[in-house]
């Protein structure tokens, strides 16, 4: 361990506040991520920043000239660090480490922030805790259980650890080019959200039905519904849109999320016309149309 790893854990257990204490880093948000980088983005002569929390990470002289090109050099530096040192990434480091480089311009700025989006994580994870557990019937749900296991392409095949997503994306095969699309916007850049693709991500040779309803029930945050004329006409979608919205009636926990991505001549599905769309096709909202997605697909 690094000597300021080592100085940052002595001075992170005591100093550390009750809601950042064994929170992960990715516990923060994006607006949490950016709003850092407004502090610690410029280079100051009277300030440390974002190279100084880079040295205290320990990121080697190279390693940091490599982040100076980034529009947003902490933000990248905050996604990778979980990365290089996951027992270290936790907002309790983040914040002994801003401490010892005297930021508190920064740190009380942000500690607002940053206690909502612990309390938010925490509260998930009670919640999660709570659930009852579910004893499988010896019947088709006990199929079902078993076939849950290695769906995915870095699931576990003995079933630990199952892979989990923030979004499961419901598309037909001719929309795909809007979806390669959403994933460069959403994954690839600083929202690093993390979608579920399932010409990507699903293994062949399971029931199509039954590992699909097991991601959109149990792996994936929200769904976000790719809508075209030709998604109409797909049984697959319609099966998936149905589903995910009997498990969330009136759409009371925003778990649907309709995506318009082309022009469509025939009539906008009726079940989802209750719903708030995100609509690619009109240009002159089209540049907020990523940052929107992406921030509903952040909610808690």
């Amino acid at each position: 361990m690094a000597e300021s790893e080592a100085a940052a854990s002595s001075s992170g257990s005591g100093g550390c506040p009750w809601w950042a204490s064994g929170v992960p880093l990715t516990a923060l948000n994006y607006a949490v991520r950016r709003r850092l980088g407004l502090f610690l983005n410029p280079r100051a002569p009277v300030a440390a920043d974002w190279t100084a929390l880079a040295e205290r990470l320990g990121y080697e002289f190279l390693e940091i000239r490599g982040l100076e090109g980034d529009a947003d050099p902490t933000a990248r530096l905050l996604a990778h660090w979980p990365a290089r040192r996951p027992d270290r990434a936790t907002v309790a480091h983040l914040l002994a480490h801003l401490r010892a480089l005297r930021r508190h311009d920064a740190l009380d700025d942000l500690a607002p922030r940053m206690e909502e989006d612990c309390k938010r994580y925490l509260e998930r994870k009670r919640q999660e805790a709570e659930q009852p557990l579910q004893v499988p019937a010896v019947d088709s749900s006990q199929l079902r259980t078993l076939e849950s296991h290695g769906i995915t392409t870095q699931d576990d095949p003995l079933g630990q650890n199952p892979e989990l997503f923030d979004a499961f994306i419901c598309y037909c095969q001719k929309d795909i080019e809007f979806v390669q699309q959403m994933i460069h916007e959403l994954e690839n850049t600083d929202h690093k959200l993390k979608l579920c693709v399932f010409d990507r991500d699903v293994l062949p040779g399971s029931c199509v039905w039954t590992i699909t309803s097991e991601l959109i029930e149990k792996r994936c945050r929200r769904m976000v519904v790719v809508i075209s004329d030709d998604y109409l006409d797909s049984e697959e979608c319609d099966f998936q849109t149905k589903f995910a919205l009997s498990l969330s009636p009136g759409a009371r926990m925003k778990r649907l999320i309709p995506v318009k991505c082309k022009h469509m001549k025939k009539t906008f599905p009726s079940i989802l016309k209750f719903i708030t769309v995100c609509d690619y096709t009109n240009q002159h909202t089209q540049k907020w149309f990523w940052i929107r997605l992406a921030k509903s697909l952040l909610l808690p």
